[in-house]
């Protein structure tokens, strides 16, 4: 099995075809941003999480290039987004809010096609940042059971 090379022109194709598809663009993205981190910050759940965040043009230029990347295939972001949500001490239920209000916030902001592949996406990041952030819980260690005996 042969590799397709990583280009510029490949990943512009990518880009394009996605955009056509679907009627997303970095402009598009940005402004749904804007809308979706608004109404976080303001969420009574989600709100604290984003408290810390002292520069927000800095920081909606970073999930343009994260969504961009993500959505579009552009390859302009190049952080560790686990690492960067590690400290917030995030729970099931912010991942649950979160992606209620992303989805709420896509399907008002994008065609129907647009709104599919964000949250397509979306749904898979949620899921890979609360697996990898929330601890998992295990059951209590208690005395070991007698063998044949069922609990």
């Amino acid at each position: 099995m042969t590799t397709i090379p990583e280009t510029p022109e490949r990943r512009a194709a990518l880009t394009r075809e996605i955009a056509a598809r679907t009627g997303l663009g970095e402009e598009a993205i940005e402004s749904f941003l804007r809308a979706f981190y608004g109404a976080a910050r303001r969420d009574p759940l989600l709100g604290p999480a984003f408290a810390g965040v002292g520069d927000w043009e800095r920081h909606i230029a970073t999930l343009t290039r994260f969504w961009g990347s993500v959505a579009l295939m552009t390859g302009g972001y190049h952080g560790q987004p686990m690492q960067a949500h590690a400290h917030l001490a995030l729970t099931p239920a912010h991942f649950a809010r979160w992606l209620a209000l992303f989805e709420a916030t896509a399907r008002a902001h994008f065609t129907e096609e647009g709104a599919g592949h964000m949250l397509e996406r979306a749904r898979r990041i949620a899921r890979s940042l609360e697996m990898g952030l929330t601890p998992l819980a295990l059951p209590a260690r208690g005395r070991p059971m007698a063998p044949g005996v069922q609990p």
